[in-house]
Formats: structure tokens, sequence, C-alpha cells
């Protein structure tokens, strides 16, 4: 039996193994043994196909780079509307397809220095955080402006544990 992999939207992934089934509090659920691992390869496997990246796949690249939509916009010369509006209507131009998946091949890769350029633009588009925390005396908010964890690593400290 293979798991039907839909995570950020994408409908043609399926896995053969690499997974559990998983009794949670809130029901069943599937657990990623390599959940990184997992997204690295599928990210290699969109910018090597043949075919230009739908809206949905040019968004999980751009996710996986932990991109803004602001961020990869100014990098394009575009604004964030446009990167919007190409992942929401699977329209994107050829040049930016083709930039992004240059970017994702040289950031896996190991390319510091694409690696520090990506982390840079990142960290201009940084928003303060609220981190909640609730306490015997209720709720209280901290507000932080360091990058927090995206929602994928916070879902593969959820596997690993």
């Amino acid at each position: 039996m293979m798991y039907h992999y839909t995570d950020g939207g994408l409908r043609n992934v399926w896995l053969a193994n690499g997974y559990e089934h998983v009794q949670t509090p809130y029901g069943d659920g599937v657990r990623i043994q390599d959940l990184s691992g997992l997204i690295r390869a599928l990210c290699l496997a969109l910018i090597r196909q043949p075919k230009r990246l739908t809206g949905v796949e040019f968004r999980y690249l751009r996710q996986a780079m932990l991109m803004s939509q602001a961020v990869l916009g100014k990098a394009l010369g575009r604004s964030d509307q446009s990167v919007a509006g190409w992942e929401k209507r699977g329209k994107v131009p050829k040049f930016a397809d083709q930039l992004l998946r240059v970017l994702y091949a040289a950031h896996a890769d190991g390319n510091e220095k694409v690696k520090n350029i990506i982390h840079a633009m990142n960290d201009v588009e940084r928003t303060l955080h609220f981190i909640m925390r609730e306490t015997e005396a209720g709720w209280k908010a901290e507000v932080s402006s360091q990058a927090l964890p995206s929602p994928s690593e916070s879902r593969d400290r959820a596997a690993m544990t």
C-alpha cells in the first residue's frame, strides 16, 4: 500500500515506503521517517522534470528554500503579487521557472554563496513573530524578531519525536 503525499498542495506524489501510520490524540496520522530528506529528494525531482513547473510546484520549491514571495519577487525583479499570481494561477513564466530551478540546485548542492545570499534576502523580510505560551496565569505573548522554524521544519521535529 502506498501513501498519497499531498504536502504543500502537491497531488502527484506517492510514497512506497519510509512512513508509518500512527495514532495521535486527533486520530489517525502518518509519520514520515526522514521528512527533510524526502523534501530534498522531491525538490530535486521537480527541478529535473522536463515540463515547466506548475504554480504548486513553484511554491513548493520556493518554500523549501524558506523564501517569501516578496524575497523571490525582488530576486526576479518582480513584485510579491506577481509571484503570488504565478503560484495561484499556475502560469509561471519561463525565466522564473528556470531561475528558481538554478537557485534550488545550487542551494541543495551546498553552494554557500547561494545559501548566504538567500539567507540575507530573507533577513531583509524578517518580521516579528508572536510566541504564545500558556502559563498558570493564562496565555502570554513573547515577541521575537529571530527566524523561527518553517512549518516543514516544525513537522520534521514533530516527526522525530
